[in-house]
């Protein structure tokens, strides 16, 4: 496989596209290489991150809003100031309760979040 180029060292949130990802669902690409990534999503209450699986590792810190969370067979509430890992391969997904936003670190790159 191709190594994946880094991204520029300095994001700035004003200045990174969006990206609509399902209705209500929008994420920014804040930096990565071949070994880590960063990902800021924006919910809007009733956005739903449609339960999937891949084979990275995933930890996510709720920065704001109100989660209802379903990793594997596990189901949880999670709002501001709360985080949750995800190993690779596991069943997982979310609905948004209360508008708000996560950050997404995943390991390796995400090959799919990047445009060709």
């Amino acid at each position: 496989m191709e190594k994946t180029k880094p991204s520029q060292v300095f994001h700035f949130g004003d200045q990174v596209e969006w990206e609509e990802v399902a209705p209500g669902v929008r994420r920014q690409v804040m930096g990565f290489d071949e070994k880590i990534m960063l990902v800021r999503v924006k919910f809007e209450t009733g956005g739903v991150g449609q339960l999937h699986e891949h084979h990275h590792s995933q930890v996510t810190y709720v920065e704001s809003g109100v989660f209802e969370l379903t990793v594997g067979d596990q189901k949880k509430t999670l709002k501001e100031g709360d985080s949750f890992y995800i190993p690779p391969n596991e069943l997982h997904g979310c609905l948004c309760t209360q508008s708000g936003t996560l950050i997404d670190v995943f390991s390796p790159v995400r090959e799919d979040f990047l445009k060709a």
